[in-house]
């Protein structure tokens, strides 16, 4: 049995990026967990969307069988406005209580910089003697990695054929972060990119990955 670790800057960033992955290791019985980066707060967004997304969040949890998440509550969009040793103290607390084997993030090509400035922490947490980590693979958010700065070059691929119908459905609780197609964060988008990984794999649906560091 494996430990897998998702990091997360947003909620939804684990089902867009490696949903169908996550229902796939916990299908084969390892043990996944998840951190949830930031928070949105008031007045920027509303009460009662502040209670929908906590409902969303366990909802979604529940579908792809997370076995705890970890919820930092440091303010969306405005990451950069904390200090870096104060993120990065954050995230190595929960590398440590999990000791996950594997260790998945967020690219740091993205154009949401929050995506980019947790990229940067998690390597900081994630240095080697600190940690049993072996694998650290970086994820991507299709409304972050398609207008980023830096192009999305996978360097492995999952095939998620049988767990994409859990990925739609893990997408669908978050009803205030879905679009209407052709958005790539629509149901119909995310099939799509599905589709398309897995054309360039060999496979009928894959989520794309870049290996950042293994050890073996």
């Amino acid at each position: 049995m494996k430990k897998i670790l998702v990091i997360a800057p947003h909620p939804d960033d684990e089902v867009l990026g490696c949903g169908g992955m996550i229902k796939r290791y916990v299908n084969e019985g390892d043990e996944a967990f998840l951190c949830v980066v930031t928070k949105a707060y008031a007045p920027d967004w509303t009460e009662k969307y502040l209670k929908d997304k906590a409902v969303d969040i366990k909802k979604s949890n529940a579908v792809l069988g997370f076995k705890k998440t970890y919820f930092l509550e440091l303010p969306t969009v405005k990451l950069d406005t904390i200090p870096q040793k104060e993120l990065n103290d954050k995230i190595s607390e929960v590398i440590e209580e999990v000791d996950p084997e594997i260790l998945y993030i967020p690219y740091v090509g993205d154009l949401n910089q929050d995506h980019r400035l947790v990229f940067e922490a998690c390597l900081v947490s994630a240095r080697p003697f600190r940690n049993k980590i072996k694998k650290i693979l970086a994820y991507e958010t299709p409304s972050g990695a398609a207008w980023g700065v830096k192009q999305f070059m996978p360097t492995l691929y999952m095939d998620i054929t049988e767990t994409l119908k859990d990925k739609l459905k893990a997408m669908a609780c978050y009803k205030s972060e879905l679009r209407k197609y052709p958005h790539p964060r629509s149901l119909e988008g995310i099939t799509v990119m599905a589709k398309k990984r897995g054309v360039e794999s060999g496979l009928l649906a894959a989520e794309a990955f870049i290996i950042i560091r293994e050890i073996i």
